[in-house]
């Protein structure tokens, strides 16, 4: 026998009416009770009996999730905020838009805002995935469901998602290698540093660089080094890394730990020897290519990574256009202190 909205509002302690608010979206409700009702009606098995649509008719009728990881990050910040914008613009037209920042890239925090934000009833989810396979069937079993959703700033394919926005992460390490071959033209060694070994954007990053770097023979790749998204870490990797080759002539950071990457390379007074290509143009990094501690900085957009993905949706599920292309790279922009 299907769960009633009456069943519902007798185990949460409330109203039908403030159920029926909750679970149609057609009124506002304390966060708090919106919270326990849902996760009573889940558990109650209430949105296993409704059938869901993959279209709706009006704004109001469309309820997004967008789930923003290592929000601790600059360039997660900016992709949060493209987010924030886009949930404005959406409420504004009537839509619903629930929006959950994790500081970490924990695989299980990110399954239970999935969980969550099924339980509130989501009709499309936009997320920036980590790369672990029980987040990819997570997901997965919610495109099976019938809802759409959009990757961004980094992909997960494997996922059944519609659509990635973000950059061309390969053709970003492609670039950023050419960068370190004009910079070094008689060669050298260069030390590679990405934030996780694992994360889909980042592996392409590195893999696409050492793919490029190999035509340019003069030049030797070090072994591979994580920061784990750690300033303090990339500072005491580049310290290690001078220790062991003196020699050093490059620095290519795949993906975060840049400031701790200059703060070591100008604590060992080698700013003018050690030549740094980065991804990200945070004030941050900004600050650090004005003093002429990196020397190129590859942008990908992350305020549009955060903001497209919610409409790309929004067009979607309401029928408006469907999601038909599966990469929506946003523009690979590159800054030389000259250009600031």
């Amino acid at each position: 026998m299907a769960v009633t909205i009456q069943q519902i509002a007798e185990a949460a302690g409330v109203s039908r009416g403030t159920v029926d608010r909750v679970l149609h979206r057609r009124g506002k409700v304390r966060p708090e009770v919106e919270q326990n009702i849902c996760k009573i009606a889940e558990e109650m098995g209430y949105f296993e009996k409704k059938k869901r649509s993959v279209s709706c008719r009006s704004a109001k009728e469309f309820c997004l999730g967008i789930v923003v990881t290592t929000i601790e990050t600059p360039t997660m910040k900016l992709v949060l905020e493209g987010a924030q914008a886009a949930q404005e613009k959406l409420c504004a037209m009537g839509a619903t838009v629930h929006i959950r920042a994790l500081e970490q890239l924990d695989p299980q925090e990110q399954i239970a805002c999935i969980r969550e934000l099924e339980a509130l009833g989501i009709n499309a989810l936009a997320i920036a995935p980590s790369s672990d396979q029980s987040v990819c069937a997570c997901l997965a079993g919610l495109a099976e469901k019938g809802i759409p959703i959009v990757t961004m700033n980094g992909d997960l394919p494997e996922c059944k998602r519609l659509c990635y926005v973000g950059m061309d992460n390969e053709r970003g390490g492609r670039i950023a290698a050419g960068f370190m071959h004009l910079l070094l033209p008689e060669g050298g060694k260069v030390l590679p540093i990405t934030a996780h070994l694992t994360h889909h954007a980042h592996k392409q990053r590195y893999t696409a660089f050492g793919q490029e770097i190999q035509n340019y023979p003069d030049i030797q790749l070090l072994s591979l080094q994580s920061c784990f998204n750690r300033d303090d870490f990339a500072y005491e990797i580049i310290l290690h890394a001078v220790e062991e080759n003196p020699d050093l002539k490059g620095v290519y950071v795949a993906a975060n730990g840049t400031r701790g990457v200059c703060e070591a390379i100008s604590y060992l007074g080698l700013t003018d020897r050690l030549h740094v290509v980065a991804f990200d143009l945070n004030e941050e990094n900004k600050a650090d290519l004005a003093r002429g501690r990196i020397d190129v900085v590859l942008e990908q957009d992350p305020f549009a990574q955060g903001y497209r993905p919610p409409f790309l949706l929004f067009e979607h599920v309401t029928g408006q256009k469907r999601i038909t292309q599966e990469f929506a790279y946003t523009d690979i922009g590159i800054k030389i202190k000259q250009m600031l």
